[in-house]
């Protein structure tokens, strides 16, 4: 880390947020999506809550599960979509003129990407409290170990779409939107991992998702945090965001010695 310079990532992250800033669509679009979710997902588990009792326990976790999920989304687009700004404003090679090195704006992106999560993901919580009485922050201080699982995931997911983007252009940003719910079957959001098929287990177990999701069910029915399954979260957290960085870095030099930094495009 020796040589990073703290005031030339903040001055990417002044960009990307004077950006936001003066566009009320971005805004928008950071906040729109979470809500809607809370407010489908909410009336749903009141629908379930008029059934027996294990509906309402499934009930009580929905929307927890729902606003966790978004923080990991929120983080992955966080950093892909911040990437995709500089690609579609054709920024980069104005950007890397400056002395500004990539393990800084790497630094820069994922600071954004807790701006973008926190954005994106407060107003849900604002109407799940006040629509159905449910906050995220019933969860306590395992709330913080769930919230930070979650986010690390989303950088690693968001490193590797950015990634993508550098070695072949904005042809591959679909991969930034798709990514989050080609995981999300298998992550455990709204069901524990023993439901899935046996085959598909294995990878369910692979991901810091599954653990995160299972300990919040613990904590929701069984009011006990799991650190067992925190610390695995922990762990496969460190080394996908140890691959997705690697590949991150070695995909802006490639992008740099082909010139693709002044040339992205489709």
């Amino acid at each position: 880390m020796t040589g990073l310079s703290v005031g030339r990532i903040y001055a990417v992250v002044l960009r990307n947020l004077y950006v936001m800033r003066r566009s009320w669509p971005r805004l928008l679009e950071l906040t729109y999506w979470p809500a809607l979710q809370v407010l489908i997902w909410g009336f749903t588990s009141r629908y379930f809550m008029s059934g027996g009792s294990t509906l309402v326990v499934a009930a009580s976790t929905l929307v927890a599960a729902v606003l966790l999920w978004d923080v990991m989304m929120r983080s992955q687009l966080g950093v892909s979509v911040s990437c995709m700004e500089e690609l579609w404003s054709r920024n980069l090679g104005h950007l890397f003129i400056s002395p500004l090195k990539p393990i800084e704006w790497l630094l820069a992106l994922m600071t954004m990407s807790v701006f973008r999560t926190i954005i994106g993901i407060a107003p849900a919580i604002l109407v799940g409290w006040l629509a159905y009485q449910t906050s995220l922050f019933d969860l306590g201080l395992p709330l913080v170990a769930f919230f930070s699982c979650l986010l690390i995931m989303g950088w690693a997911l968001g490193l590797l779409a950015a990634a993508l983007l550098l070695r072949y252009g904005l042809g591959a940003e679909t991969f930034a939107w798709v990514a989050p719910f080609a995981l999300a079957p298998v992550s455990a959001v709204y069901y524990p991992v023993a439901t899935l098929p046996a085959i598909l287990q294995p990878i369910a177990l692979s991901l810091p998702s599954a653990y995160v999701f299972e300990g919040m069910r613990a904590v929701l029915t069984e009011h006990v945090f799991r650190w067992d399954l925190f610390i695995r979260a922990l762990a496969l957290d460190g080394v996908y965001m140890t691959i997705a960085g690697a590949i991150f870095l070695y995909a802006f030099q490639r992008a740099r010695v082909l010139g693709k930094l002044v040339q992205v495009g489709e």
